[in-house]
């Protein structure tokens, strides 16, 4: 019953619902950078270097083995590096990505927590805290002058 209730209030408190919209946006982030990297970027690549294909690239350690009637008798074992350097292309455009986006809000949340710009409104809860700190300078500079 405590686990439920657990579920309950992590439900509730929008977590789950936060990490499940995260999810989601993440899919189709990395559908959209896929398409990025293998339609928008690696053709380019591709041109550049007299029409190189970067995930085709491999190191052989032992060719198929054919029978004269057809039958594979040994596969093939390679190490397929080419993915590998597509897999890192589209994890350094998506580290890239987010970290410009997380820069930005960052810069956002800045903004918005400096009490002395009004560009943005500033969050309840930081208006409290500026003036309860104002208060007490205040009450701070009367005590002194007293003593």
């Amino acid at each position: 019953m405590k686990l439920l209730n657990e579920f309950k209030e992590f439900a509730v408190k929008g977590n789950m619902m936060e990490m499940a919209i995260g999810i989601i946006i993440g899919a189709s982030f990395n559908s959209v950078i896929d398409v990025l990297v293998k339609q928008m970027l690696l053709p380019p690549l591709s041109l550049l270097s007299n029409g190189l294909n970067i995930d085709s690239k491999k190191i052989i350690l032992r060719e198929v083995n054919i029978s004269s009637s057809g039958d594979i008798i040994n596969e093939e074992v390679a190490i397929n590096y080419g993915v590998f350097i597509e897999t890192f292309i589209d994890f350094m455009i998506v580290a890239f990505t987010i970290f410009i986006v997380i820069k930005f809000l960052n810069k956002l949340k800045v903004q918005a927590e400096d009490p002395g710009n009004n560009k943005v409104s500033t969050p309840k809860n930081i208006k409290l805290l500026t003036e309860i700190n104002d208060s007490l300078k205040d009450l701070n500079k009367n005590l002194t002058k007293k003593n």
